[in-house]
């Protein structure tokens, strides 16, 4: 007797010990936490990558389409904007930017932050779960610069959406408010297109680089910063903001007239070079598996890449949809999102839940396991679930946002448009609806009609008040997320131009 339950006790210690350990060893699996690098594009379009485009684009696309094979891609992904710094602001805040003092435009110049100083970034986030954090590349999110060789140009009023302009901060120049102090431990860049000359080295101006050479400049310090960061064995974050393809454009001569389409067409395909660079970057330093990769861009295809000669020469850059950057219309901000994890995610795997980029930091909070406060990410849903094939983001609606500050909403196959024309810059304008006596709202099915050509707002009034009602509350509440509701930080005005949301009879 005695003897079975020594037995019996060297048994369940045995047990208790075998479970000690398997408990340990998932709590080093769940710390072994993932490098994270999100490459995003500048203006590039939704059809501009083949494999998103395959019967309407004519630009190749070989490392893009890589990744489309060896990950997921999304079909209905969307920026948080039709335009730059609103959108960079939804990236990485989790938050939309129209319920900032930023409800048109973009910045220009060097003017104080967009993000506010106690705002919870992505950079944050993942440095509180011990991560290195840097930004190579653009970051036209303002910031202030003092000093340097030369004095900088003095600003001027920008108007509402409070920018400032002047020229390129002079070497020496010192930011004091830049990206260092909202959340990354490095910064190597430039501010946006207008100042691109400037480039910075953390918190500094430290040399001047021409547009043609910006985007190869910035591939190689993308490209060195992942062999110095892998060889420390701490997990990395890299935010790979890229120059291009927006204007000026400027491939760099190597690249000039391989499309055979134009300069723009070479451009892009210097950018999918750029991409191909990182990834092989991941590869050299062994961390493929431990690594995901997410490529975006920030908006549509910008009317600068000449897109009457793609068009008439085979390239479609918003693929099926209407619009271009700047516009409420689908090509203005549905967008490539594209995500590579090895053994992870799916190799070759599509989805088509509605996505957008400010779900960065919510799927990031859920790949480190870190929890948001209440008062950070409202507008962000984690779509990890999408990625791990467990499920599905709890998205059910998102909110378009224009240059011009029109908005529209998405829930299933319905999006409803305040406005009568882009909102942006393709024809018919705002003015142009106005003058021709449009609807003054706009009303489609998605899934009958990609391309936003069947208004359908006096047919189906009941739907336009119930999307109504949903995005009043969505503005009202200073959140999409579930809990308590949060302040914006100003007045969201919806409709513009519209005196009524009811449609016209």
């Amino acid at each position: 007797m005695r003897r079975r339950l020594l037995s019996l006790l060297t048994l369940l210690a045995a047990t208790a010990a075998a479970g000690v350990a398997s408990g340990a060893a998932e709590n080093v699996n769940a710390i072994a936490r993932p490098n994270i690098i999100l490459i995003l594009a500048d203006d590039l379009g939704y059809g501009d990558v083949q494999a998103l485009n395959p019967s309407r684009g004519k630009i190749a696309t070989p490392h893009l389409d890589r990744l489309s094979r060896e990950g997921m891609t999304f079909t209905d992904a969307h920026s948080g904007s039709s335009v730059c710094t609103p959108t960079r602001y939804g990236l990485l805040t989790g938050r939309y930017a129209w319920r900032t003092h930023l409800q048109d435009g973009v910045y220009d110049g060097y003017p104080e932050p967009l993000i506010a100083a106690d705002r919870l970034t992505v950079g944050h986030l993942l440095q509180r779960q011990g991560y290195h954090t840097a930004v190579i590349g653009k970051w036209h999110l303002g910031f202030t610069v003092q000093g340097g060789e030369a004095a900088p140009t003095v600003p001027v009023s920008g108007g509402a959406k409070a920018a400032k302009k002047s020229g390129a901060a002079p070497r020496g120049a010192i930011t004091a408010n830049g990206p260092l102090t909202r959340g990354f431990d490095r910064y190597r860049g430039f501010q946006h297109a207008r100042s691109m000359e400037a480039y910075f080295e953390n918190d500094r101006v430290a040399a001047t680089v021409t547009p043609i050479d910006m985007l190869t400049t910035i591939t190689r310090h993308a490209v060195e910063h992942v062999g110095e960061r892998a060889a420390t064995g701490q997990p990395f974050f890299l935010y790979f903001a890229l120059s291009s393809p927006h204007s000026p454009i400027a491939p760099a001569k190597d690249w000039q007239g391989k499309s055979g389409l134009n300069a723009y067409a070479d451009f892009t395909m210097q950018t999918d070079h750029a991409v191909g660079e990182v990834l092989a970057a991941v590869e050299k330093a062994g961390i493929a598996r431990n690594t995901v990769i997410l490529f975006a861009s920030d908006n549509g295809c910008s009317p600068v890449a000449d897109t009457p000669t793609l068009e008439a020469r085979g390239h479609f850059a918003s693929a099926q949809f209407r619009g271009y950057k700047a516009d409420i219309w689908e090509g203005g901000h549905r967008v490539p999102l594209i995500v590579r994890w090895p053994d992870r995610i799916r190799a070759g795997s599509r989805s088509d839940t509605t996505v957008c980029l400010g779900d960065f930091i919510a799927t990031a909070a859920d790949l480190t396991g870190a929890k948001l406060p209440a008062n950070a990410a409202e507008d962000s849903f984690s779509f990890l679930p999408d990625l791990l094939g467990t499920g599905r983001s709890a998205r059910t609606s998102v909110v378009h946002h224009s240059i011009n500050g029109r908005f529209a909403i998405r829930e299933g196959p319905w999006k409803l448009i305040f406005c009568a024309g882009s909102g942006g810059w393709s024809k018919p304008t705002d003015v142009d609806a106005q003058k021709e006596s449009l609807v003054a709202v706009q009303l489609y099915n998605l899934d009958a009609d990609p391309g936003e050509q069947d208004n359908l707002a006096t047919r189906r009034p009941e739907i336009v008040q119930r999307i109504t009602t949903l995005i009043e509350d969505t503005v009202a509440r200073g959140r999409s997320t579930p809990g308590s509701a949060q302040r914006n930080d100003a007045t969201v005005v919806i409709a513009k131009v519209a005196a009524s949301v009811a449609p016209k009879k």
